[in-house]
């Protein structure tokens, strides 16, 4: 029997390491389904419930993995709705190729049935890379350069093959004129800065007395560096969102999270500093920064595209963040005075006791604060944490202490609801030996979530550690947004557009066969975390929060950080008066800000 394109294209797919691809049968892709089941399932194909969905799961597999998310999907609406997990993917930073099924080239033009135009719809998520293959011919250079262009820009491609491309007989391209072969290797390769900007970089960080450090998901492979640089400038490390894994919050200097979501002594490292090395990190929103002309700045990214941005930087140095920085440390100073760094700690030990405090008061049913705070002894040192977006981010951000061989991740650029379960859904087939854990708001479970439980009873048995625990606050609202209508306007929250249906989200669990426990008083938190992490398979541990707790921003005072978590919680304020009152216009400044790279 002769190999069809569609045969090639899965055997490509294996060549380049594949082991997976998540996605969604349609007629547009029944070439590439057929070759699936010639090739015994290699490399797997994992279904989700919605295209959507698989992109998610693809990015997880991609951030988690370190190595190719894939995913597929059929023409017309099963391309378009790919497009929301692509947009993360290319927000974040995240290798995934897309593969999308297209009408038969006969019919193109015809307005038929699911004709969309592929390469206007793909142009900007994949603006990197993105083609059709006409002809067999086309196939190994076209599905390389999307795979090595994914990999290289960390960045979503997209592959378009029409039905009946994928049908033919597969034929490489020859040694001809307008011929384009292909190869699969590619080889290792760093990049680092002249020596000569690396001593300016180093003139600029020794000239400093109060330095700060940034770091995103781009110093993930320079954990000991950086904590050498921290130690050797005697300087306080925040984290962007999408760095929360990259340094253990157990490290003294470790100020934790930075942005709206962040904590106070980050946003006092950058408010006091007179340096600032950043390091892997875009993260978008400079009012979090030092005032402009308070601090030197240097910045460390190995895209040259991406640097010199967001802070009057002195020194951008392109280069892989642990090459570089192998660099820089041997031209810094070693003598440092420890007052800045013994103030940067003792705010980090404060931050920490009155995160404690604000956990343990009291709430109706349960203090959404301490539904994080009760997880946070519990994880396991291998444990993979994801969380959606809302308010539940806020959480995620500023309770759960990350330490060595934990990591973590969110929708850090797009924001986008709806991610946190396909996001562990993905990480469980790049790690099945790993438990996940999914912290997701009740807004997002009833938008994605609970489809994606059907996809983890599905696939259950593939994982050799079957812990997927969801942890659901469900509080009946929108919170995220309702918090910032009332920052914003003053206003109570718009009932019709923020209050969600009262949902038994563990019961739906238990109706799949998983595990569901529903949590209605605060004593029983820590139990119901414990079920989800003891349990033989996939969890819904659904906690029932009040959304009452205002998610205070990083600039409140250490005052307000405790006052206004009181306040509100004895009845001593309506739900929105204490912010209101107190730092009004702060939040109505710092809004926008919602994490970042």
């Amino acid at each position: 029997m002769s190999t069809k394109v569609a045969d090639h294209v899965l055997e490509r797919l294996r060549e380049w390491g594949v082991e997976h691809v998540f996605g969604y049968p349609g007629d547009g892709i029944n070439g590439l389904l057929a070759a699936w089941g010639r090739a015994e399932d290699r490399p797997r194909f994992l279904q989700a419930r919605h295209e959507e969905m698989a992109a998610f799961e693809a990015v997880g597999y991609a951030k988690f993995g370190g190595r190719l998310g894939v995913c597929v999907a059929t023409s017309g609406p099963g391309a378009i709705h790919l497009l929301n997990g692509l947009y993360d993917a290319k927000l974040d930073h995240v290798p995934v190729l897309a593969i999308v099924g297209q009408t038969h080239r006969t019919a193109m033009g015809g307005s038929y049935q699911q004709e969309v135009d592929l390469h206007t719809l793909f142009k900007d998520v994949a603006s990197d890379f993105v083609e059709t293959v006409n002809v067999p011919e086309q196939l190994p250079n076209v599905l390389d350069r999307a795979i090595r262009t994914a990999y290289a820009r960390r960045a979503p491609t997209a592959v378009i093959i029409p039905g009946d491309v994928q049908e033919l007989d597969y034929s490489p391209p020859t040694h001809a004129f307008k011929m384009v072969p292909s190869s699969l290797d590619r080889s290792a390769w760093t990049a680092v800065p002249t020596e000569e900007s690396l001593q300016r970089a180093a003139e600029v960080l020794n000239s400093g007395d109060k330095p700060a450090i940034l770091i995103g998901q781009g110093a993930a492979g320079a954990q000991a560096e950086v904590q050498r640089i921290a130690e050797l400038l005697g300087a306080g490390v925040a984290k962007a969102l999408l760095g929360k894994d990259v340094l253990s919050d157990e490290l003294p200097y470790v100020t934790g999270s930075i942005g709206l979501l962040g904590t106070r002594p980050s946003y006092e490292l950058m408010r006091d500093c007179d340096t600032l090395l950043t390091i892997g990190s875009s993260f978008p929103y400079s009012q979090f920064l030092p005032d402009f002309g308070k601090a030197r700045g240097v910045q460390i990214d190995i895209d040259p595209h991406m640097v010199g941005m967001r802070y009057p930087y002195e020194v951008n140095l392109v280069g892989d963040a642990k090459a570089t920085l192998e660099r820089l440390i041997p031209l810094l100073d070693e003598d440092r005075g420890r007052e800045w760094y013994d103030t940067v700690c003792a705010n980090v030990a404060r931050w920490r006791e009155v995160m404690e405090r604000r956990a343990r008061l009291s709430a109706d049913p349960i203090n959404p604060e301490y539904v994080a705070r009760a997880l946070d002894p519990l994880l396991p040192s291998d444990a993979i944490i994801t969380s959606d977006s809302g308010s539940v981010a806020n959480w995620y951000a500023r309770h759960l202490t990350m330490r060595p061989g934990m990591r973590g991740s969110l929708s850090g650029t797009l924001a986008t609801m709806g991610c946190g379960v396909p996001y562990a859904i993905g990480a469980k087939f790049a790690h099945p030996d790993r438990p996940a854990i999914a912290l997701v708001g009740d807004g997002a479970m009833q938008m994605n979530g609970l489809s994606e439980l059907i996809t983890a009873a599905k696939y259950r048995d593939r994982w050799e550690d079957p812990r997927l625990v969801v942890g659901v606050w469900n509080n009946r609202d929108l919170n995220q947004v309702t918090w910032e209508m009332r920052a914003m306007g003053g206003a109570p929250s718009f009932l019709p557009s923020q209050e969600l249906p009262d949902v038994h989200y563990a019961a739906f669990a238990r109706s799949l066969g998983l595990t569901g426990v529903r949590v209605e008083k605060p004593e029983d938190v820590e139990a119901g975390w414990r079920a989800g992490l003891e349990a033989d398979g996939p969890a819904v541990i659904e906690f029932l929060t009040d959304p009452a707790v205002p998610p205070i921003p990083p600039h409140a005072t250490w005052e307000q950080m405790e006052a206004t978590a009181t306040s509100i919680l004895k009845g001593d304020a309506d739900r929105g008066s204490v912010i209101r009152q107190g730092f009004k216009a702060k939040v109505q400044e710092f809004l926008p800000g919602r994490g970042g790279k």
